[in-house]
């Protein structure tokens, strides 16, 4: 039973859904909205309120792109969570591929670095009680009919994917979607190196699929957000069955932390050459994801940072 759930980017799209789904089931007790911004926090906070009828929401002020924000918010937390979603991230801002104090990319800090740092931080106090779920996405494997290719490797070596993380790897610069696809694949393998390190907790890397009403658009380059936000998303994407709305994107948090036959270490995401519907395993399309060197490779590349 998830009584106490931590959610990162909480303060509006998917996080804050899955907050307000969360929030209707009576076994939860508390809900952490775990956010960068104070003001979009307490915003948020208000509106759940107002929505659910219920005060169970508890704002965290936390820049998970930057570690030293991290560790300092699981320090001063002070109880055990249940179940932690890791939501944030995004496409980097108009700068993906910039690096940041840290060595990497600032999508790659946002999406991966400090999530990482969190959960090792939660193990590491005896905070994590019961669940962790990644925010991956359908990129890892491609998708066809997107023109999304799946992600290239020459060795999967620890030393590849250090450079894809500081971004050495790329001879040209690459834009965000390509970036995104890389690091969601690298952190896919790490969370599933996770469930074979620490069997007591579930680890489970669920794609919220392609969804409306979300901001990731936002941090888009100006041509790819009007392309996306206001032709792809809201047009071309429905006409061809790739987009559902932002509660159906939720919903799969919310199965991914309550639901016991979900398998720790799996990916689940909509099936082949699909952005939408039910989910599947995904190393049933990538039998790559099951195998353990790359796991642990990248979970040790990872680590190179995150020290």
């Amino acid at each position: 039973m998830n009584e106490i759930i931590l959610i990162t980017g909480a303060n509006a799209g998917l996080g804050k859904d899955a907050a307000r789904q969360l929030a209707e089931n009576p076994d939860t007790k508390k809900i952490y909205l775990a956010c960068r911004n104070e003001t979009k926090a307490k915003s948020a906070k208000a509106e759940l309120e107002l929505i659910t009828g219920r005060n169970i929401f508890e704002i965290m002020i936390v820049d998970v792109s930057k570690p030293n924000s991290v560790r300092s918010a699981i320090a001063n937390l002070e109880e055990p969570i249940d179940a932690l979603i890791m939501n944030a991230g995004g496409m980097g801002g108009k700068k993906p591929g910039e690096l940041t104090v840290d060595g990497v990319s600032t999508i790659f800090a946002a999406n991966v670095l400090g999530h990482v740092i969190m959960v090792d931080e939660l193990l590491k106090a005896d905070k994590l009680k019961h669940v962790a779920m990644y925010a991956s996405s359908e990129g890892v494997r491609g998708v066809k009919k997107m023109g999304i290719k799946k992600p290239e490797f020459k060795s999967h070596s620890v030393e590849e994917f250090i450079s894809i993380f500081n971004g050495s790897n790329f001879v040209e610069k690459v834009n965000g979607n390509t970036l995104y696809a890389y690091i969601k694949y690298a952190a896919t393998l790490w969370m599933s190196a996770m469930a074979r390190k620490h069997p007591a907790v579930r680890f489970i890397s669920m794609s919220p699929g392609a969804t409306s009403g979300t901001e990731v658009t936002n941090n888009l380059p100006l041509f790819e957000k009007i392309m996306y936000k206001y032709i792809g998303f809201p047009i071309l994407m429905p006409l061809m069955g790739m987009v559902h709305k932002l509660e159906k994107g939720a919903q799969r948090y919310v199965k991914a932390i309550t639901d016991e036959s979900l398998i720790s270490g799996k990916f689940y995401a909509s099936s082949d050459n699909k952005l939408t519907g039910p989910v599947t395993d995904q190393s049933n399309i990538s039998p790559d994801l099951v195998n353990e060197t790359y796991q642990d490779n990248a979970y040790e590349a990872i680590h190179r940072f995150a020290a």
